[in-house]
């Protein structure tokens, strides 16, 4: 991670290089690993210390608490010791941030506390933490995806279709790794039956090995593959190649404003855009407030040009996956083969171009942007680029 971020991981006891020390090495990595606790501050942890959980579920008391419980967990399995310094960083990061949406999302129903959706809003919060402390854009997304799926080998096998979800995932983060923050999360609490959930974890963890997605990403046969696969909704094999009947591109922007999306655009293809900016300035339409007007236009210009099949760029924000999901459905029915293009900056950077560009948008516009701030998954479109650009 960084210095910034200041996450209080135990260093694990190095294993001895002899086999006289070998015996040593064993009982040094069985010693329990102290955190420190009293070291470690951050304006996040109050409000989960303030937040209780369901007794039936998390008998132990506040979020807080189990945060710690789930901690020390897990730096005691020998599994996340045998991990390379990295990773054990990255459930670490996971453990420490997968309930961090719980006071927000906190409701009382007849008497029982929830925490709906706190998993997705912890992703969302996660991903803001880390981007501002300048976690790298690739260790910080696995941290969101370790947050956004920490419940799933809970229940995942019980699912109808569990190969789907866990291909997902692997997209984003190694199911290993998952395994190992769901397996601490469920030592690291006082409910009535835990080892059922170890025992779906460990089901979990096979399913992933038997379909090759345990340690790496699901061994789909092609991009064009991937994206059938997981648009429709059921009865396609994800290893038998899917009939490719594309028969142009189309480019889909996508990046918070000021990352540098119009930029990239210049420099690095030279097709017709469909700009909801320029249509803006084009139709005399306002920046901000209701964009129903131009988003109409903008489909029509699009609509024109795969009607004659000619590639196209569209150039938005397109933050939300179910605005993208929308617009790589419109293009693919007319034979388009999506590339989807994410471009970000580094935080002072983006502030920077969103102050230099002509309409900047407006500081609580983009707090209300960020909060839906979903970066696009692999999975999304044909071919998914991340263009990254750090610093100044």
């Amino acid at each position: 991670m960084t210095p910034e971020l200041a996450f209080p991981c135990p260093a694990v006891p190095e294993r001895a290089a002899g086999d006289a020390e070998a015996e040593d090495a064993r009982a040094r990595a069985l010693e329990p690993l102290p955190i420190p606790w009293e070291h470690f501050d951050a304006p996040w942890v109050a409000p989960m210390a303030d937040c209780m959980q369901d007794p039936e579920h998390h008998a132990e008391g506040d979020v807080w608490l189990h945060t710690r419980m789930v901690c020390e967990a897990l730096v005691n399995l020998p599994e996340w010791r045998a991990l390379a310094p990295e990773d054990r960083e990255l459930v670490f990061a996971g453990a420490l941030l997968h309930d961090i949406a719980k006071p927000a999302t906190t409701t009382v129903e007849d008497g029982r506390i929830k925490h709906p959706g706190h998993s997705v809003r912890g992703a969302h919060m996660t991903r803001r933490l880390l981007w501002e402390a300048g976690v790298p854009f690739a260790q910080r997304e696995q941290v969101v995806t370790l947050v956004r799926h920490h419940q799933v080998p809970f229940f995942l096998i019980e699912q109808d279709d569990p190969l789907r979800r866990a291909a997902a995932i692997s997209l984003g983060v190694r199911g290993r790794l998952l395994a190992q923050l769901t397996r601490a999360d469920a030592l690291g609490r006082v409910c009535k039956d835990p080892q059922r959930l170890l025992d779906n974890i460990d089901l979990y963890e096979a399913l992933c090995e038997e379909h090759g997605c345990l340690d790496g990403v699901f061994p789909f046969p092609d991009p064009h593959t991937r994206y059938m696969y997981f648009k429709k909704s059921s009865g396609r094999d994800p290893r038998y190649p899917a009939h490719d009947d594309t028969r142009f591109e189309v480019v889909l922007m996508c990046g918070l404003p000021g990352a540098g999306k119009d930029h990239w655009i210049r420099e690095n293809l030279e097709l017709p855009r469909v700009s909801m900016d320029e249509l803006r300035r084009e139709l005399k339409l306002p920046f901000h407030g209701d964009q129903s007007a131009v988003a109409r236009a903008a489909r029509e210009r699009a609509r024109e040009h795969l009607r004659r099949e000619q590639p196209f760029v569209w150039s938005a924000t397109n933050l939300r996956k179910d605005i993208r999901g929308r617009l790589i459905s419109m293009f693919a029915d007319y034979g388009a083969r999506v590339r989807l293009v994410y471009v970000e900056a580094a935080r002072a950077r983006q502030l920077r171009q969103n102050r230099e560009r002509e309409a900047a948008l407006p500081a609580v516009a983009m707090e209300r942007m960020m909060r839906q701030w979903d970066i696009p998954t692999p999975y999304e479109a044909h071919r998914v680029d991340y263009v990254i650009q750090d610093g100044e």
